[in-house]
């Protein structure tokens, strides 16, 4: 049985008008439409996000804490995403856009673009230590790893160990905060300000370490206008010197900056969940064997693109580039003592099991394709199920039925309707007979 874990893409169904959008979108077929609503299978979703982009009633959502979250902890420290920085229009000043955090309620900030430089280094090491497997798959993005875990599993060990940014930020935004406030560990609140429900789902069901280091999670698309607000309100002599990140670390936060800071010549970046399971495709296949490192990123733009950031993906891309042009490539990085790699193993996560007992799944495999070779195979979702073999694969669990496919149901009513011809057919022949005969006699 598949292991189950926290999921923060949530399904308001009082909102949703089963339209099959989400359907036809979801990378890994977990969603389903019946009795005319949507239904989330929890043991294939990956909370990337694309039900919440696609939904036009808006009745996919991100489950992330409220700003009342800064109530439960005596001093708190904002972590900043890389996207954080390319989401208002009316600023490219890093340092003004922190301040603004520090002036809504935070004691503090961090940049997660600094746990970013930290993993680009790390990177080079395991790289250059030749005991990777190739290709390389890049970390970082939560969802990517929880697709491996459930549909690629073949994959799982080229995946490099390393904890995302977010993580390694957190460790020492704490270290850092209980210097400053002389409190313990456990009365720091880290906060992240997140583009993306699959980064929420990480950090409450952690997939590759023991026990996440953010405390909670705001929505940046939440906190959006109040940020606006603020930054409108801020004197220049007001802004603090609060960003200490180079270009290298917020650059992760768009495609390719990963991967060019990998410093691997033969690399590529891949953004879109589609096109992500395209390149996993080939390389199980053994198309890019010449391809050292892949940096892979479910929401098309990267990070910028995530479902929870306010500004359009592709301006975000470009203002980050240009706020990124004056800066370094690096600047304070973490400490050395930090501990990168992951502190568990990423576990395959069967979603096919058909049945606990071996015998009993096979036969119910061989029924899967019996039912299957009857379908259509056209795939379009009319059933309530993604696919046809989806759709015969709901049948032998108990979920579906075959005349829920719309061409099934078409064959049973027109061989019903031809049966109640031919039930009907014999008694017109026979009264007409009864009637020439009557004729006859009568003459």
């Amino acid at each position: 049985m598949a292991e189950t874990y926290w999921h923060s893409v949530t399904l308001d169904k009082d909102a949703c008008k089963g339209c099959t959008n989400c359907l036809k979108h979801c990378p890994t077929q977990a969603i389903r439409i019946q009795n005319r609503k949507a239904k989330i299978l929890k043991e294939r979703c990956i909370d990337c996000g694309e039900c919440i982009r696609v939904c036009p009633y808006h009745a996919k959502k991100a489950v992330t804490d409220s700003f009342d979250i800064l109530k439960n902890y005596k001093y708190n420290v904002a972590l900043a995403a890389p996207a954080f920085c390319a989401q208002f229009s009316k600023t490219e000043n890093i340092n003004l856009m922190l301040t603004a955090l520090k002036k809504l309620g935070f004691d503090d900030v961090f940049e997660v673009a600094r746990g970013a430089q930290k993993a680009s280094e790390e990177t080079r090491k395991l790289m250059s230590s030749g005991e990777l497997l190739s290709p390389t798959i890049s970390s970082a993005c939560p969802a990517v790893v929880r697709l491996i875990a459930i549909r690629f599993p073949n994959l799982i060990g080229n995946i490099i160990p390393l904890r995302a940014p977010m993580e390694l930020a957190a460790i020492q935004a704490r270290k850092e905060a209980v210097e400053k406030s002389g409190l313990s560990p456990d009365e720091i609140g880290i906060i992240f300000i997140s583009p993306c429900a699959a980064k929420v789902t990480e950090i409450r069901s952690p997939s590759n370490v023991k026990n996440s280091e953010v405390d909670a999670v705001l929505s940046m698309k939440d906190i959006y206008l109040k940020l606006a607000q603020t930054i409108n309100k801020i004197d220049e002599n007001e802004i603090e010197n609060l960003s200490f990140s180079g270009k290298e670390g917020i650059l992760w936060a768009v495609p390719g900056g990963e991967a060019v800071a990998s410093h691997v010549e033969r690399q590529i970046a891949v953004d879109g969940i589609q096109n992500v399971i395209q390149v996993f495709e080939d390389i199980e296949d053994g198309k890019l064997n010449d391809i050292e490192y892949v940096e892979a990123l479910a929401c098309i733009g990267g990070c910028v693109g995530g479902p929870l950031t306010a500004e359009n993906s592709f301006v975000a891309c470009s203002r980050l580039k240009r706020i990124c042009k004056p800066l370094a490539d690096e600047k304070l990085g973490l400490n050395d003592d930090i501990v990168a790699q992951w502190d568990k193993p990423l576990i395959y996560r069967p979603i096919m099991n058909l049945d606990k007992d071996i015998n009993i799944a096979m036969e119910k495999m061989i029924k899967l394709e019996e039912i299957y070779d009857r379908l259509p195979k056209l795939d379009c979702g009319s059933c309530g199920s993604p696919t046809c073999r989806s759709l015969a694969e709901d049948i032998v669990r108990g979920y579906a039925k075959e005349t829920d496919c719309i061409f099934k149901l078409r064959e049973r009513l027109s061989s019903f309707v031809n049966e109640m011809v031919q039930i009907d057919k014999p008694k017109t022949e026979d009264y007409s007979s009864d009637k020439n005969n009557n004729d006859n006699g009568s003459k």
